[in-house]
């Protein structure tokens, strides 16, 4: 198996896999949401922990749908000098935008990752007596991913900005 017949494979696979968790924690939250609505209405009771592990899903929605976002570039962006400068300082300050983007998602992994271990050194507790920091993994691990993510989507956009500057001086 050729080099990039793997790195195919592992990122099919790992689109799959985050796919597949947002759809879960989706359903999941649709279900405990509308059972918590149910029970409260028509019986009388509902789960002490639902609205607690909602709030948590909410979080894991977010951040996982936020990896598949920066999976093919799709974040939330301010796209106003896109529009007038023209193509190659575009595709220079591309490059930029991502590299600051992945130095920002990057030290909000760490910042997250310290938080996170804080927790466990603290004890913290959650949903009557779950230790709270495996929860709140999900924000280290997905800042740093799509820290990693726009620093490829950087290096690769460089290598285009680089192509065409070659091609441009062949010329």
């Amino acid at each position: 198996m050729s080099i990039n017949a793997l790195i195919q494979t592992l990122d099919r696979v790992g689109r799959t896999l985050e796919d597949a968790l947002l759809i879960g924690l989706l359903g999941l939250m649709i279900v405990l949401a509308s059972s918590q609505i149910i029970f409260r209405n028509a019986l009388d009771f509902g789960f002490v922990w639902g609205d607690e592990l909602l709030r948590i899903l909410v979080l894991w929605v977010a951040m996982t749908g936020a990896v598949a976002a920066s999976r093919t570039d799709r974040h939330i962006m301010i796209d106003v000098f896109s529009r007038f400068l023209p193509g190659r300082i575009n595709s220079a300050l591309k490059v930029v935008t991502d590299m600051f983007t992945s130095l920002v998602c990057g030290f909000a992994a760490w910042y997250s990752w310290t938080f996170v271990a804080m927790e466990m050194e603290f004890g913290s507790s959650i949903l009557g007596g779950l230790p709270a920091w495996p929860f709140q993994m999900v924000l280290p691990v997905s800042f740093g991913l799509i820290a990693w993510r726009y620093l490829l989507h950087g290096v690769k956009d460089a290598a285009a900005v680089m192509n065409v500057g070659q091609e441009e001086q062949k010329s």
